[in-house]
């Protein structure tokens, strides 16, 4: 999943869409973005998902590792400009079988693109607004202005399965998996139920999808909240729905790319301002960048919840200082929706070229 992968970026890039590696024609820039986790750049899984042998970096990206860091070495400090074959080298993560493997993972599959900017060309946003009854749709948001309400509990914080992890088993575990409170996740329930049914978790889902869509560029949630709180946080999580099938009756929901915004940082990261109680104020919440294929029959799912732990720590809500808190409490907390509170996610999409991926 690329909320896992590595950047192996030359030269800092910037987040206009479309923005060319090489704009001023000098030095040579490189971005090379996988769906491994930190160092596993030729293993061919994350988590339980399964991306095919093409996920390798050697033999793909590169001849090798060692091979690649020695260009980079030559050509900025002996100043042998050593092109690379592309410079933006992406895996797109998707498109396979949606089996049960021998090993038990899920066969996600995926494909390396290659183009000369980021995000890829031909790229566009797309609006998917949120609603009352759980839909995520594009077009327009509600007509009139609705709400949904969760309570966050943080002696009982959503427990984190999965994601952009690395370096903390055995209290966490990178990659991408099921989204399922199974006994193998830290402060799980540990019965198999799906996160998505907690009633500590808004969930928007898009209609089964009746094309593929690419998502590949940065994504970002913007919603309008209210708690009840001195501070709170909001996280959000996008999640690849398969559809039920005979290896997985239930359907399989794999974690894609999360984020969260602490409120009190709502309007600035140097200067925390506590929530006023019932003030309604916008948020945005940016995940990691993903290149991922949604394809046709799957749906896209938004998890929203108060809490991501232990991969976030968890808000006391009481607004106090984090690693201070003696007063911890619930707090209820609101996403409002309409077309003056336009809570919504937008995806950089792209699409197939001649149709088809």
């Amino acid at each position: 999943m690329q909320a896992l992968a590595r950047r192996l970026l030359l030269r800092p890039l910037r987040h206009e869409v479309g923005w060319p590696l090489t704009a001023n024609g000098k030095a040579p820039q490189r971005l090379v973005m996988g769906p491994w986790l930190h160092g596993d750049r030729n293993i061919s899984h994350s988590g339980d998902a399964e991306f095919g042998p093409a996920a390798a970096f050697d033999g793909q990206v590169a001849q090798d590792w060692l091979s690649c860091r020695i260009e980079w070495f030559v050509s900025h400090l002996q100043l042998q400009i050593i092109a690379p074959a592309q410079q933006v080298q992406v895996f797109m993560m998707g498109g396979g079988s949606g089996r049960k493997l021998q090993d038990t993972r899920i066969d996600h599959g995926g494909k390396w693109l290659d183009a000369e900017q980021w995000p890829l060309p031909g790229s566009q946003q797309l609006d998917l607004y949120l609603h009352p009854d759980g839909q995520l749709s594009k077009g327009e948001p509600p007509a009139t202005d609705a709400a949904c309400h969760f309570l966050a509990d943080p002696s009982n914080p959503v427990p984190t399965i999965g994601g952009a992890l690395t370096s903390g088993a055995p209290v966490f575990e990178g990659g991408a998996f099921d989204q399922r409170e199974t006994p193998r996740f830290f402060g799980a329930r540990g019965d198999g139920s799906a996160i998505c049914q907690r009633s500590d978790v808004l969930c928007f889902e898009t209609e089964p999808l009746e094309a593929d869509l690419a998502v590949a560029g940065p994504i970002t949630i913007q919603l309008w909240v209210e708690t009840d709180g001195l501070d709170t946080d909001f996280t959000a999580k996008v999640v690849d729905v398969y559809p039920p099938s005979d290896d997985f009756p239930e359907g399989y929901a794999m974690n894609i790319t999360d984020g969260i915004i602490r409120c009190r940082y709502r309007d600035s990261w140097n200067d925390p301002k506590p929530t006023v109680p019932g003030e309604c104020f916008k948020v945005q919440i940016e995940p990691f960048a993903t290149c991922n294929l949604f394809k046709r029959g799957h749906s896209l799912r938004l998890e929203i919840a108060g809490s991501n732990f232990p991969r976030f720590d968890v808000n006391p809500n009481s607004g106090e200082p984090e690693g201070c808190a003696n007063k911890k409490r619930t707090a209820r907390n609101t996403v409002h929706m309409g077309a003056k509170r336009p809570s919504r996610i937008q995806l950089t999409v792209v699409q197939a070229p001649a149709g088809s991926w």
